[in-house]
């Protein structure tokens, strides 16, 4: 087994104590990067696929791409769809075989994106499919799609509880702090609302600007019941970082062998290094023997 629904991957990890590292990909070598540092570690990792990239490649090339490099994987891998704000996108991913899809409907009405999500995680439930839902607006900017600091909210226990028990969406992502992109001062995270949240709703939630978020304050969020860590920036920068070297050691080097292969080689290890900070290394293979055991039984 190596392509996992993502709320079987989840719940173990909710049940558990660690977190699952979602990790957007951008191209070949960034998958690579993502695959190669979950082997190492041995850790069942989130692939997830963006608005930009659906943009710039395209959403079926991409997942194409995963299914290619996660075949022969040793580890569980889950392909994720990341913020789609549109229904028919996310039903595209269904179609594909995404084994997880979010429909982020936090721009909307509690109404409209209530009704909305609830049809994506039916849908997605009936073909073993996790699904994610959002309340409240987490701020920054992530693939173009921007919620400006002023207008973050965190969410409310009595909101969460209540989206939850009308859509039966498998995994929350709410507003509890962050922010997507890098922090101009250290985000301080709402524990109490998070342990609040998880107590009412008893379920995995998502921790959506998981980038430069102090490494204490990303772990006593999973101690809590953050089970889904999403991870982009930190990424691009280090990929971005790598291909920098290559021209500062030679500014004429025009293989894209070094340059795209140096990216990959430092992003490989930051990717190693959220593993660790989430716990989830060495824990693919209880999270597999755990599946076949249901399986013998079922």
């Amino acid at each position: 087994m190596t392509f996992m629904n993502g709320k079987t991957m989840l719940d173990h990890a909710f049940a558990n104590g660690y977190g699952i590292g979602a990790f957007s990909a951008h191209n070949a070598e960034t998958v690579q990067a993502i695959i190669e540092a979950a082997e190492e570690e041995q850790a069942p990792i989130m692939i997830q696929v963006g608005q930009k990239v659906i943009q710039t490649i395209g959403m079926e090339p991409m997942k194409m791409l995963i299914d290619w490099y996660g075949r022969h994987a040793a580890v569980p891998i889950c392909i994720h769809l990341d913020h789609s704000r549109e229904f028919t996108q996310t039903m595209r991913a269904v179609q594909l075989g995404f084994q997880s899809v979010m429909f982020d409907g936090s721009a909307l009405s509690f109404e409209e994106n209530t009704a909305l999500t609830k049809k994506t995680a039916d849908i997605a439930a009936s073909l073993n499919i996790g699904s994610e839902g959002e309340i409240g607006k987490i701020g920054g900017t992530e693939d173009e799609i921007t919620v400006d600091e002023k207008d973050a909210m965190i969410t409310t226990t009595e909101e969460a509880k209540a989206f939850v028990e009308a859509t039966n969406v498998d995994y929350l992502a709410a507003s509890l702090g962050t922010a997507h992109g890098i922090y101009k001062e250290t985000p301080n995270l709402r524990f109490e609302r998070l342990a609040d949240i998880v107590r009412e709703i008893r379920r995995p939630v998502v921790l959506h600007g998981g980038s430069d978020v102090p490494d204490a304050q990303v772990q006593r969020a999973i101690s809590l019941g953050v089970a889904k860590i999403n991870v982009d920036t930190e990424l691009r920068q280090a990929f971005t970082r790598g291909v920098q070297e290559i021209f500062e050691e030679n500014k004429d080097e025009i293989v894209l062998a070094h340059s795209l292969g140096r990216g990959k080689t430092v992003m490989k290890e930051k990717v190693k290094e959220k593993i660790r900070i989430f716990h989830s290394n060495r824990k693919a293979a209880g999270l597999l023997q755990e599946e076949k055991e249901k399986e013998v039984l079922s």
